[in-house]
């Protein structure tokens, strides 16, 4: 099972954060800050996956019990892309290079969302982040390895919410469609936009 996916910059600042097991915050913040200092000691020519006897995961079986890692094999896999680390933090039932694997079909995913993804993507659309990494990861088990899947889902609820967006505000579609929208400014623009916008709202 996957515990846990991070994204955090090599200053240690998270970018995304989401746990499969419930655990309180100041729970969470421990554990980011050990698996930053874990990865951020190691050199660049090491392998991508360490063994973390010393992590506490709350476990999923039931309330009140924790996995501890040197009780199911709790390691921490992860890549490095420009100034992101992007981790993933799994039991002793997942492959680590299937993690590698996957941890490539994220990025890549990201990628196509934001065409060519960076670190002010993720912080000022994080809903959307979320969003590519539910259609991978439900209840920390793989649901989709296809780019071209996940990119359609991504894409389609990108559509649906902009149409919900145009159906809920009626001025939308007039304002984008009006006569001289695009030049407000202008002293030549034309009169018929305003008035269409009045009589949108009932004026």
């Amino acid at each position: 099972m996957i515990q846990a996916v991070l994204i955090f910059n090599t200053h240690g600042k998270p970018r995304l954060s989401k746990f499969y097991t419930q655990s309180p915050p100041l729970m969470q913040q421990s554990l980011i800050a050990q698996i930053f200092s874990l990865i951020s000691d190691r050199p660049a020519g090491v392998c991508n996956f360490l063994d973390a006897p010393d992590l506490v995961f709350p476990s999923s079986a039931g309330k009140g019990k924790e996995v501890r890692g040197d009780d199911d094999d709790i390691r921490v896999i992860y890549r490095h892309y420009a100034t992101l680390y992007f981790v993933f933090v799994v039991d002793g039932a997942e492959s680590e290079l299937g993690i590698l694997d996957l941890i490539q079909v994220f990025v890549e995913s990201l990628d196509r969302a934001f065409e060519n993804v960076c670190e002010l993507d993720l912080i000022f659309h994080f809903d959307e982040v979320h969003h590519v990494l539910s259609e991978i990861i439900q209840g920390g088990l793989v649901l989709e390895t296809n780019i071209n899947e996940i990119s359609a889902c991504v894409q389609a609820s990108a559509r649906n919410r902009k149409a919900s967006a145009a159906s809920s505000n009626p001025l939308l579609p007039s304002m984008l469609t009006a006569p001289g929208a695009g030049r407000s400014g202008s002293r030549g623009g034309s009169a018929d936009g305003p008035r269409r916008w009045l009589a949108a709202m009932g004026v």
